[in-house]
């Protein structure tokens, strides 16, 4: 029988991280990749130790957090490293995925996006590692995870070649819920103007030519200030 120590141990680098502990993390704290497995057990009885994912497992009586796969796809990008002393460099939530945290926009999550400063691979189909360098002002954090902001949000989105429509749709939400000026689109999204046939780097124009494609009578969304549409 697993000893109360065992579980309390994994329970206190768990606390830091929605629940969830890595089979690394764990090994790190002395608890053996045997012991994991008798914990992950389902007989004869439900598993003391719940895994979420490859390597990845939520303790017993932690309540069950939102985006929970994300989560566990996040922790397994660097399954050494606890929540807590990571660096953004080490993987940052962006495009569909970030769009998703911020609850912004209609595009499905049906996969994990993560931007990182160095390349690294992944063996899951359903996770999408994009190489680029993340300045300060491009970095945010929602529920414990570092996303990107939604001006680099909307930026990577068109970059990707998605719907401009649902891009607009983004940029709506964040601008009315406030969660970043105009202005800060705009300068985001200009190197994309040329590819609508406006003025290569417009941003400004671009931005008042995908607001228009956002149905303010159907989505509830205010009408936009006049200094946007500038």
């Amino acid at each position: 029988m697993t000893s109360y120590p065992t579980l309390h141990r994994l329970g206190e680098i768990a606390q830091d991280q929605w629940g969830l502990v890595t089979r690394r993390q764990a090994e790190a704290a002395g608890v053996s990749r045997a012991t994991i497995a008798r914990l992950n057990a389902t007989e004869p009885g439900p598993p003391l130790l719940e895994r979420v994912a490859s390597g990845v497992y939520r303790v017993p009586g932690a309540p069950q957090p939102d985006h929970l796969e994300l989560r566990a796809a996040w922790l397994q990008l660097a399954p050494d490293v606890p929540a807590w002393r990571r660096t953004p460099e080490e993987g940052t939530v962006s495009h569909r995925s970030a769009a998703s945290l911020y609850r912004l926009g209609h595009l499905p999550a049906d996969r994990h996006d993560f931007t990182l400063a160095h390349r690294r691979q992944s063996r899951r189909p359903d996770v999408r590692l994009h190489l680029r360098p993340l300045r300060d002002h491009e970095r945010g954090q929602v529920g414990g995870l570092p996303v990107t902001r939604p001006s680099r949000i909307a930026a990577d989105l068109l970059d990707d070649r998605e719907d401009p429509g649902s891009v607009a749709q983004v940029i709506a939400d964040a601008i009315q819920d406030g969660l970043e000026q105009p202005t800060a689109f705009a300068e985001a999204i200009g190197p994309y103007a040329g590819r609508f046939g406006l003025d290569r780097a417009d941003g400004p124009a671009l931005l008042a030519w995908l607001l228009d494609l956002v149905d303010v009578s159907d989505t509830g969304t205010r009408p936009w200030p006049s200094s946007v549409r500038s």
